[in-house]
C-alpha cells in the first residue's frame, strides 16, 4: 500500500457525522449501565428488566427501515436532526419516569431514534468514494466504541447526583448535538444536496430499480449481518457468566475485559478496517473476518484455559472488528442512492439479532452446557461463511 492511499484525507463533512454518531452514543452509554437498576427500584424484576433493554433493541428494528427509506426520500440531515431529538425527549422520558410503563415508553422511544444509525452509514457512503468506504465505515465502528467506553464512566459520575441524573445528562447532550448538527451537518444524498444548492427547485428523476441479482446479493449480505450480530451478542450476553464458570471472576474484572475490548473493537475498525479492506478486498475481508470468528467462538466452546480465552478474545474482536463495517459497505456499494433504505433493513436485522442471540446464547448455557452457545454460534458463523456474495 503506498503512502499515499495510506494517508487519504477523509471525505470533507465526514468529521461532522462522526462527531455526531459520537456524541450521540456516549449519551447511550451513559444510561446503558445504570438502567437495571433503575428500573428495579421502580419495582421492576429481572424478568421485566430484559424485557425493558430487549424494548430498545425491538424498537430499532421496527423503526431503522422506516428512517433509512425516510432519509432516501427527504435526505439525511433532517432523519439525523429528528433523531436526535427523539433521543433526548426517550432520555427525559426515562429520567421522570414514575413507573415501569412510563419506563417502557421512553425506551421505545429512544430505541426508535437511535434507529437512525443506518442514517449515518449512509451519509458516510454518499460522501466516501466506494474504495474507501470500508475505512469510513470503521472511523463509524470507532466512535461506537467510543460511546460504550467513555459513555459508561459518565454516567457513574452523574448517578453520584442521583439515580435519574444520567438520564437527563444524556437528553442535554443529544439536544445540544440537535442544535450544533442543524447549523453544520452536511447534507449528503446526492439528489437532496443539489436540491438544496439549486437556487430554484429542479426536479429528479426516480433512482432505478435495483436488478434482481444485486437484490438477491443484498438479501444475503444481510443475512450474513444477522448471524454475525447474533453470535457476538449471544457471547456478549453470557461472557460474565462465562468468566465465573471457567475462571471465577468477579463483576469488576470483567467490566473491565469488556472495557477493553471495547476500546480494542475501536483500534480495529478505526485502524486496520481501511488498510486491510483496501489490500484484499472486501469478499477476501468477509471471509476471513468469518474464519476468526469461527475459530474465536470454537475455543470457547471446548475451553482451553486461560491461553485460550485470550486467544479467543482477541480472535473475536478482530473479526468482529473488520466483519461489521465491511458489511455495511457491501450493502452501500450494491444499493445505490437507495443505500439508507437497505442499509435500514440491515440495521433492522442486527437489532433483531441482539434480541435472539442473547435469548438463544442464554437457554443453551443453561440447558445445555457452558460451550453450547459458542458451539451453535460457531456453526452458524460457517453457515455465514457460504452466503457471502463473490
Amino acid at each position: 500500500m503506498s503512502e499515499r492511499t495510506a494517508r487519504a484525507p477523509l471525505p470533507p463533512g465526514f468529521s461532522v457525522i462522526w462527531t455526531t454518531v459520537a456524541i450521540d452514543l456516549v449519551g447511550f452509554g451513559i444510561v446503558l449501565p445504570i438502567l437495571p437498576l433503575y428500573a428495579e427500584d421502580l419495582g421492576a424484576r429481572a424478568t421485566m428488566v430484559g424485557l425493558l433493554v430487549a424494548s430498545f433493541s425491538l424498537a430499532q428494528m421496527v423503526c431503522a427501515p422506516l428512517l433509512g427509506r425516510l432519509s432516501d426520500r427527504i435526505g439525511r440531515k433532517p432523519v439525523l436532526i429528528i433523531s436526535l431529538l427523539g433521543t433526548a425527549v426517550g432520555s427525559l422520558v426515562t429520567g421522570l419516569a414514575g413507573s415501569v410503563a412510563v419506563l417502557f415508553v421512553g425506551r421505545i422511544i429512544d430505541g426508535a431514534s437511535g434507529a437512525s444509525v443506518s442514517v449515518a452509514q449512509a451519509a458516510a457512503t454518499d460522501l466516501a468514494e466506494p474504495r474507501d468506504r470500508p475505512r469510513v465505515l470503521g472511523l463509524l465502528g470507532a466512535a461506537f466504541g467510543i460511546g460504550f467506553v467513555v459513555g459508561p464512566m459518565i454516567g457513574a459520575l452523574a448517578s453520584l447526583g442521583g439515580a435519574h441524573v444520567p438520564f437527563f445528562v444524556a437528553a442535554a447532550i443529544a439536544l445540544i448535538n440537535a442544535a450544533v448538527a442543524v447549523k453544520r451537518l452536511p447534507e449528503t444524498h446526492p439528489a437532496h444536496a443539489a436540491r438544496d444548492a439549486a437556487p430554484e427547485p429542479t426536479p429528479t428523476e426516480a433512482s432505478p430499480a435495483l436488478p434482481t441479482s444485486m437484490r438477491q446479493a443484498i438479501v444475503r449480505v444481510i443475512v450474513v449481518s444477522f448471524v454475525g450480530v447474533a453470535a457476538f451478542s449471544g457471547f456478549e450476553a453470557t461472557f460474565a457468566l462465562l468468566g465465573q464458570d471457567r475462571f471465577g471472576l468477579e463483576s469488576a474484572s470483567i467490566g473491565l475485559v469488556f472495557a477493553g475490548i471495547g476500546v480494542a473493537l475501536a483500534i480495529v475498525q478505526g485502524a486496520l478496517v481501511g488498510p486491510v479492506s483496501q489490500r484484499l478486498g472486501e469478499t477476501a475481508v468477509l471471509r476471513g473476518a468469518l474464519v476468526l470468528n469461527v475459530v474465536g467462538l470454537g475455543l470457547l466452546a471446548v475451553g482451553g484455559g486461560w491461553l485460550g480465552l485470550v486467544a479467543a478474545l482477541g480472535l473475536l474482536v478482530v473479526g468482529q472488528g473488520l466483519l461489521t463495517p465491511n458489511l455495511s459497505t457491501a450493502v452501500a456499494d450494491r444499493a445505490g442512492d437507495a443505500r439508507g433504505s437497505w442499509l435500514g433493513w440491515q440495521q433492522s436485522a442486527g437489532a433483531g439479532a441482539r434480541v435472539v442471540g442473547p435469548l438463544m446464547a442464554g437457554a443453551l448455557f443453561e440447558h445445555v452446557g457452558v460451550g453450547a452457545p459458542y458451539a451453535l454460534a460457531a456453526g452458524l458463523t460457517v453457515v455465514a461463511l457460504a452466503l457471502v456474495p463473490a
